[in-house]
C-alpha cells in the first residue's frame, strides 16, 4: 500500500475533494457548504455559507469554482471574495464534473426523471467579472445512467460511467462526435479522472479502491491497456460522487477515507494523500526477489 498522509486537521464529514491546477488547494464539501483548504499553510477557508451546495470543480486557471446548487449549477472565486453567482439554471439536478484543459467546456450530469443521469457539456467563459455559460448541449442520453464526465487533458475524449451492461462500467468516447466508443473497466467501475502528467486513466472499482489503466492514442482511437490496482486502500463509501481527485503530477491520490471511531460513533471522514506509489512498488518487487525471502 502507498504511504498515506492526513491532510485533513480532524475528522468531519469531507465530501468531494478536488485538488487545485497547481495541487496547493483543496476544494472540499462540508457540512454542505464549500470549503477551501490551504495545504502548504494547514488552513480553511470557508466560501458558502447558506448550505445546500457539493460538487466543487476548479477552473483551469484556478480563480474559480463551480459547484451544484439548488436551482442549477453556481460559481464563486477561489478566493474568498464575491458570492455564489448562478451558471446555469434548471429544475432538475445539475452535477458539475470536468472543464475541459482550454477552460471553455464543462462536462456536467443532469439527473433527468424520465431518463436518469445524462451527461451535457455547455461552452464557459471567463473574464475579470467571473464566468458566464452559453447553452448546455446533450453529450450522452440513454435509458441508462451515465456518471462522471471527465475530459482527457487534450479534450478529445470524455471517459464516463454507465449501467448500461447492468453494473456500473467505464468507457471513453471520443469528443464532440462520441465515435470510437472502447469500455475500460472489465469488472466494474466509477468515477472517472484522468493524469494530466501522464497517459493514464484512474477510477473505482466496486470496492471502492483506486485503479488505472495506460492509454495511447494511435489515429482516432484510444487504446487501453488491462486496468490495475493502484492501491489496497478501501476510499469511503460516497454516493454520489467523488472520494478522490488525482494530484496534478500524477504519482499522487487525495482521497477521502473512513476515520478509525469506535462503532457506536458517527460516521467521520478524513482526507488523505496516497503517496509515491511507484517508488513503493519498485522496493516491494526488489524485496520479493531477494535470495532466501519468503513471502
Amino acid at each position: 500500500m502507498p504511504p498515506v498522509l492526513t491532510v485533513s486537521p480532524r475528522p468531519g464529514n469531507y465530501l468531494a475533494p478536488r485538488l487545485s491546477p497547481d495541487g496547493r488547494r483543496l476544494a472540499l464539501t462540508s457540512g454542505s457548504d464549500i470549503w477551501v483548504y490551504d495545504l502548504p499553510h494547514a488552513t480553511m477557508m470557508r466560501l458558502t455559507f447558506t448550505g445546500g451546495y457539493g460538487n466543487p470543480l476548479w477552473t483551469p486557471d484556478g480563480r474559480y469554482i463551480a459547484f451544484r446548487g439548488t436551482g442549477g449549477i453556481f460559481w464563486i472565486r477561489a478566493d474568498g471574495s464575491g458570492h455564489p453567482q448562478p451558471l446555469i439554471q434548471s429544475k432538475n439536478v445539475q452535477n458539475p464534473s470536468s472543464f475541459s484543459g482550454d477552460g471553455k467546456r464543462l462536462a456536467f450530469v443532469e439527473i433527468n426523471p424520465a431518463s436518469g443521469a445524462d451527461l451535457w457539456t455547455v461552452p464557459v467563459e471567463s473574464n475579470g467579472a467571473g464566468l458566464t455559460a452559453g447553452r448546455p448541449e446533450v453529450f450522452l442520453q440513454t435509458p441508462f445512467n451515465e456518471r462522471s464526465p471527465a475530459f482527457s487533458p487534450d479534450g478529445r475524449w470524455i471517459a464516463y460511467a454507465s449501467d448500461e451492461s447492468g453494473m456500473l462500467q467505464v468507457y471513453v468516447r471520443a469528443f464532440p462526435d462520441q465515435s470510437g466508443k472502447r469500455q475500460i473497466s472489465n469488472q466494474g467501475g466509477a468515477v472517472t479522472a484522468w493524469s494530466r502528467s501522464r497517459p493514464e486513466l484512474f477510477f473505482l472499482n466496486l470496492e471502492n479502491q483506486v485503479m488505472v489503466t495506460a492509454y495511447r492514442v494511435k489515429g482516432d482511437r484510444l487504446l487501453a491497456d488491462k486496468p490495475r490496482r493502484w492501491s489496497e486502500k478501501k476510499l469511503a463509501n460516497l454516493m454520489p460522487p467523488w472520494a478522490y481527485d488525482v494530484a496534478p503530477d500524477g504519482k499522487r491520490i487525495v482521497a477521502v477515507v473512513p476515520a478509525e471511531r469506535p462503532p457506536e460513533q458517527e460516521a467521520q471522514h478524513q482526507v488523505t494523500f496516497l503517496l509515491n506509489f511507484f517508488d513503493e512498488l519498485r522496493h516491494r518487487v526488489a524485496s520479493d526477489s531477494t535470495p532466501g525471502m519468503m513471502r
